[in-house]
């Protein structure tokens, strides 16, 4: 219960969503939980930021983290992500329409790894320095 920030509502019912209980973000972490009972080695999440707000993803990207540093494997499909749940990955899987693979690795700092990637490819523009600086890097 606390590595997924729930212990405050151990005594909770789930509820009904949208009318009592627990929020659609208080849920997802649930999920996590209960599927952290059996003490598997990989755990596989379909867009768990799916329908939640920045600060809900990011409290769910927190969870997620924290189940990493446990020694798990998280494997996540995520979709149009932030920068800030963009880069609380360690590594990333880029495919394109088709299942064609575009990236495959370790992200690096700041995407450092990745940016070097597709910067090697000819004709792919370099990320200048303001670029960077406006990412809040």
């Amino acid at each position: 219960m606390s590595l997924v920030e729930l212990t405050d509502l151990r005594n909770c019912m789930v509820g009904i969503p949208g009318a009592t209980g627990l929020s659609a973000e208080q849920r997802k972490r649930l999920t996590i939980a209960v599927e952290l009972v059996a003490s598997p080695s990989i755990i596989f999440m379909d867009e768990p930021t799916t329908g939640l707000d920045a600060r809900a993803a990011a409290i769910v990207m927190r969870t997620v983290r924290k189940t990493v540093d446990t020694g798990r494997t998280v494997v996540c499909t995520i979709h149009q992500p932030s920068i800030e749940i963009f880069e609380s990955f360690d590594e990333l899987l880029l495919m394109k329409r088709g299942g064609q693979l575009i990236y495959s690795g370790s992200l690096g700092p700041l995407s450092s790894n990745m940016i070097k990637y597709f910067e090697a490819i000819p004709g792919v523009p370099k990320i200048n320095e303001g670029q960077i600086q406006q990412r809040g890097c």
